[in-house]
């Protein structure tokens, strides 16, 4: 098979499978509907920032850009819990230090691209709109945004990195019998807010956590940044009582936010305007088989599997797609008639347990994060985790911390672990004996 590839989308996936094919020697076009975001100021509002764990790392290191991500990216040790009352609680979320780094969106996909280009058989084409994809032909069309000019290209394989609402990923509907698709929606939205950094540049708040508000049916959370800002999120019901909805003016804003998130306010001069200016985005999981096609045309990243953000792992995921993708042309020694039903069969399982680990995530954050009992059971795990961490890797780290433990391997152990700590925490006085002897036997024997 020849080595020309066509990739559909210069996001974060695109960009990243790119450079990995490159780097085996594919001449790789990336057309991406949207402008060179390098070149022009990006309309505010609209970025959660991400959180790089050990899989995306891999995925970068794979290619020798881990360090220079690093640069952009800070490390955030555990959850920084805000309770109502004005009380603060810690939770470190892992042990020896590990860390979830905090990157802008904007800024790593800038630096992705900058990076792929350095490589001479990558191309970027953009404001280039997919318009079709025809199977058969492996004919690609484009349709630029500002001529409105129509240009199709042929290639050996495609890929669709195209996110979400992915064009390929359409194309390839609309021309299959038997594809399935599901596409779920969350009742709640999201909007971007802003803490920005105190008089000499410094936090004000601590750098190096991921901060949460949990206020059961919504929570907002805040991510640093380089320049000693924080971008907040609330992730809010669009109906409801306290909703988008009905929080609509200035007056209801500051006192809505005043009554659930008292701290915040004051180091939040923008507020208002942030509030009632920036937009409300939709949050959606998309589920979808097949993800390749004659073993010539593949989806990846959100394309083929596009999940809510409160697990942190819509990039990690992506990224691992790559590393996979990578080590199945290695081992198949570029022959993709086994590479695709290969990376297929081996990422759907994977994309679907972290599409539903997201949405479980979602509600633990948003109601358990500040509950009693919760916070003492990731206390017995973590203590039983140490003592045994042969028998016992808790959910969230197995997710965040271990990338040779599958999505769908974590997701299965997981729920084992939950019906396990259900009956610990039933135990007759659990608050007063967690740090038992009784304990530990208990639940060395249910394993």
């Amino acid at each position: 098979m020849g080595k020309n590839v066509t990739i559909v989308g210069a996001g974060l996936v695109g960009s990243l499978v790119s450079i990995y094919l490159a780097k085996k020697g594919y001449k790789i076009d990336v057309y991406e509907r949207r402008a060179d975001m390098r070149k022009i100021s990006m309309s505010a509002g609209r970025s959660i920032n991400l959180a790089l764990s050990d899989r995306g790392w891999k995925g970068l290191e794979g290619v020798g850009i881990a360090d220079e991500i690093k640069k952009i990216a800070i490390p955030m040790y555990g959850r920084f819990i805000h309770h109502k009352d004005g009380t603060t609680a810690y939770q470190p979320y892992g042990k020896d230090n590990q860390a979830i780094y905090s990157v802008s969106r904007a800024e790593i996909n800038m630096k992705l691209m900058d990076l792929a280009e350095q490589q001479p058989n990558i191309k970027f084409h953009f404001d280039k709109r997919c318009a079709s994809v025809d199977r058969k032909t492996m004919e690609a069309s484009f349709e630029d945004n500002n001529t409105k000019k129509v240009e199709t290209v042929t290639s050996d394989l495609l890929f669709g990195a195209d996110g979400a609402f992915a064009a390929s990923r359409l194309n390839m509907q609309l021309n299959n019998d038997r594809f399935e698709y599901n596409q779920h929606y969350i009742d709640c939205g999201y909007k971007e807010l802003i803490i920005p950094p105190g008089k000499n540049g410094e936090f004000l708040m601590e750098k190096n956590a991921l901060h949460i508000w949990p206020r059961g049916s919504f929570m907002m959370i805040a991510l640093p940044n380089p320049d000693g800002n924080f971008t907040c999120t609330l992730f809010f019901p669009f109906e409801g009582e306290k909703s988008f909805n009905t929080i609509k003016t200035k007056e209801q804003v500051i006192k809505f936010f005043n009554e659930e998130f008292p701290d915040a306010v004051a180091l939040m001069p923008t507020l208002a305007d942030d509030y009632l200016n920036n937009p409300v985005a939709s949050l959606v999981t998309v589920k979808c088989f097949p993800w390749t096609f004659d073993n010539k045309i593949g989806l990846i990243g959100d394309a083929a599997h596009a999940i809510v953000p409160f697990y942190g792992q819509g990039m990690n995921c992506g990224f691992e797609d790559c590393v996979v993708l990578n080590d199945l042309i290695t081992k198949h020694n570029d022959d993709w008639d086994k590479i695709f039903p290969e990376y297929q069969s081996l990422r759907k399982p994977d994309g679907d347990a972290i599409a539903d680990l997201a949405i479980a995530n979602f509600i633990e954050m948003r109601d358990k994060t500040a509950d009693p009992k919760f916070l003492l059971q990731k206390k017995i795990e973590a203590k039983f985790s140490e003592k045994h961490p042969e028998k016992w890797i808790p959910l969230y780290s197995m997710v965040t911390y271990s990338p040779h433990i599958r999505y769908s391997k974590a997701l299965s152990e997981g729920k084992k672990q939950q019906g396990i700590m259900d009956k610990i925490m039933a135990m007759p006085n659990i608050e007063a004996n967690w740090d038992s002897k009784e304990v530990e036997d208990a639940i060395l024997k249910q394993l």
